[in-house]
Parts: C-alpha cells; sequence; structure tokens
C-alpha cells in the first residue's frame, strides 16, 4: 500500500513527550517520527485486543524466526534463536551491559559527542567515564583511534560503548573502520557494546555493518543492541533485543537479567516487533525514501537562509546535526531563542563537549510541519541577530 507521509496527525494531548506544549510549537528533537506506523502492525495490534485475552505471553518461534530472517538477510548477521536475548530497551541494556563487563570504579570509554544515555548510564553505575572525541573532518565525524588507543591505556578501560550509526552525527562506520576499532580492543581485551538501533534506518549511498559479524575469535568480548521501536516508529512500544554468539556470554547477561526481571517484553511487544520484521518492508523503503527528500529541503533550506550553519548530512537515521556557533555564542541563549520562536530542537551541549553551540534537528515529521520549524529558526536567528550573532 501507499503511505502519506504527508499527513499531519495531531498528538496533543496525548501524552506524547515529544508534543508536552501548551502552545502551537513545533518539535523537531527527541527521535520519534510524526508518521503513522506501518498499518500491518496497527492491524495485529487491534487483533490482539479484539481476542481479548491479554495474558502473560513469552516469545514464540515465529518472532525469532522473524529477527533471525530480517538480520540475516539485509546484514548478513547469522543469528540462532540462542543468539537472541530480548531487553526492554537499549538504555537499560546499556546499563545492564555495565554489570556484565566491568566492576564499579573502572573505566568505560564512550566518544564525544554521544546519545546521553551512554554517559550518564557510566557515571550512575558508578563507573568512571573516559573520552574519546571524535574528528571532523570534512564534514563527516572519524574515530581517533591513536586517542581511543591512548585512552585505553591511560585509564585501564574494561569496556568501549560505539554507537553505531553514530547519534547525533549520523556516521554509518565502515568495515575497515570497524576492524581497526576491533583490533585495538582485541589488543587491550577491552570489551565492546555496540547500539544499533539506527541500523536499519541507513541512507542511500551507505552500508551497515553489524560489529557481530566482524568478532570472530572475539565474540566472548562483543555484544550488539539493538530495536525495532526506532525503524518503525512504534517507541511507546517498548521491546529491544540483546545480541550476543558466544554461549558463556549470553549464559552470563541472562543471569544479570534476572538479577531484575528484565527479560521480558509485553504482549503487544512481541506482536509488533514480529510483524514489523515481517511485514513492514515496504512502510519502512517508503519512510526512508521520504527522510531523504527532507533531509535535501532541510539541507537546501539552511544553505539558502542560515548559510553560516555548518551541517552535518546524517549517513544514517531521519537527526541533522548542525553548528550554530556563527550565530550564536551561548549554549542556553541559543536554545532559549528558538524556542521563543515556538521551535524546539535537541540542545548539542547534552550530547558532550563536542556539541557545544550545536543543535539536532528530527526531520522525520510531515513536510509542512518541517518547513514551518525550519521557517521559524530563520526568522528567531534572523531577529535576534543583537544578541546571538557572534561579531567575529
Amino acid at each position: 500500500m501507499q503511505y502519506n507521509f504527508d499527513e499531519i496527525i495531531d498528538r496533543s494531548n496525548t501524552g506524547s513527550l515529544k508534543w508536552h506544549y501548551n502552545d502551537d510549537t513545533i518539535p523537531l528533537w527527541v527521535a520519534d517520527m510524526d508518521f503513522k506506523a506501518a498499518q500491518p502492525i496497527l492491524n495485529a495490534i487491534e487483533q490482539t485486543v479484539q481476542h481479548g485475552i491479554l495474558g502473560y505471553t513469552k516469545p514464540t518461534e515465529a518472532l525469532y524466526d522473524s529477527i533471525i530472517q530480517w538480520h540475516g538477510s539485509r546484514y548478513g548477521l547469522q543469528l540462532t534463536k540462542e543468539n537472541i536475548l530480548f531487553s526492554p530497551g537499549v538504555v537499560p541494556s546499556l546499563a545492564l551491559m555495565m554489570n556484565v563487563f566491568t566492576e564499579v570504579g573502572e573505566a568505560v570509554l564512550v566518544n564525544d559527542p554521544i546519545y546521553t544515555p551512554f554517559m550518564s548510564k557510566v557515571e550512575q553505575n558508578g563507573r568512571q567515564l573516559v573520552i574519546s572525541a571524535l574528528q571532523e573532518v570534512e564534514g563527516r565525524y572519524q574515530l581517533d583511534l591513536a586517542d581511543i588507543e591512548a585512552k585505553i591505556i591511560e585509564h585501564d578501560v574494561k569496556l568501549y560503548l560505539l554507537c553505531n550509526p553514530q547519534n547525533p552525527g549520523g556516521r554509518v562506520w565502515t568495515t575497515d573502520e570497524l576492524e581497526a576499532l576491533l583490533a585495538i580492543c582485541k589488543k587491550h581485551n577491552v570489551a565492546i557494546v555496540s547500539d544499533e538501533i539506527h541500523q536499519d534506518l541507513t541512507l542511500t549511498g551507505h552500508t551497515f555493518t553489524p560489529f557481530l559479524t566482524l568478532a570472530k575469535g572475539y565474540e566472548h568480548n562483543v555484544v550488539s543492541l539493538t530495536s525495532m521501536t526506532k525503524t518503525f516508529n512504534i517507541a511507546g512500544i517498548k521491546g529491544s533485543m540483546i545480541f550476543a554468539t558466544d554461549e558463556a556470554l549470553v549464559k552470563k547477561i541472562s543471569q544479570q537479567q534476572q538479577l531484575n526481571d528484565e527479560y521480558e517484553l509485553n504482549l503487544f511487544a512481541y506482536t509488533a516487533m514480529r510483524v514489523a520484521y515481517e511485514q513492514g518492508g515496504e512502510w519502512l523503503a517508503q519512510a526512508l525514501s521520504y527522510i531523504e527528500a527532507n533531509i535535501d529541503v532541510t539541507v537546501q533550506f539552511l544553505e539558502e537562509h542560515l548559510p553560516k550553519i555548518k551541517v552535518m548530512r546524517p549517513e544514517a537515521s531521519y537527526l541533522i546535526w548542525v553548528d550554530c556557533s556563527a550565530y550564536a555564542q551561548d549554549d542556553q541563549v541559543l536554545y532559549d531563542t528558538l524556542r521563543a520562536a515556538k521551535v524546539e530542537l535537541s540542545a548539542g551541549y547534552k550530547y558532550g563537549e563536542e556539541g557545544r553551540l550545536k543543535m539536532r534537528i528530527n526531520v522525520a515529521c510531515p513536510r509542512a510541519l518541517l518547513l514551518e520549524g525550519l521557517n521559524r529558526m530563520h526568522m528567531a536567528l534572523s531577529e535576534s541577530a543583537d544578541t546571538i550573532v557572534n561579531p567575529l
């Protein structure tokens, strides 16, 4: 079927985190889409409700098969049922991995900028947070492998939290980059947990490589985290997966999950996951086509109307990382100025020191809303020149 991604759906007064306003503010921030979910998913949930029994549920063979088929056919990741564990979310799984691979006080390495929970979960779990800044080269981020190795040695790092595709910069790390990173971690016996939740949102011209496909001989120290929720815009249905191909490691992760009873999903999550992987491909292809067009629109708009903004074009996802330093001197003033213009973006400083004077724009919305939000950005920065434009 043909989906209408131009449809504007009123999400006010629904408890939406994204649309939390009492006015007509346009939200271009938190990473959920303003698109109706795929019809097969909606139909399956409706059928579940109509059945009338909402009792205890466990994963079915059909669910395992759908996960195995999706990841095998798209990415060459060969999984078995025994390689798959379920979790309420990728962020809880990040926290779980602290107890799987490290002890309190030991060092965990992340990049900067990075999705905020990578940093907060390390510190909240009493681990030492070690940062390696990504290097921007010709408008895209690169891993600073020399710095990564130096930090591993200096701090005796036990765990590396990788984000691939990278959030907020949108990089899809190449096989060569991942293999170089793997070699460093193997050399120093550092475990790797790869958050791959944006994998299915890889854009035209780029290829996503699951870390587990490279980990031969090091499977005991590699875990991948992913979910269908970001892919199919069903984040409100909590559910994710943990992939590990080493039997002893799977057992250790499972034992940690048992401690907090964090290994089961609800009935609707199991249903949505299975149907998404079985029947969601058509919706996803159409959504990605629309998102790529929205990325083009955004890049062109900023080039024409706010030309001093530096745009990092994403290689995956619907999130665009922009450098506003030519228009602003203070992070909070920049954020507040845009909010006063009734448009909300994600403030870059929340993603680490490298995010100073940057913002993250979510373009996964009907084009009319996107253009209105971009126009408000333009008016805000232009009209507030006296207070936020950098005189240099």
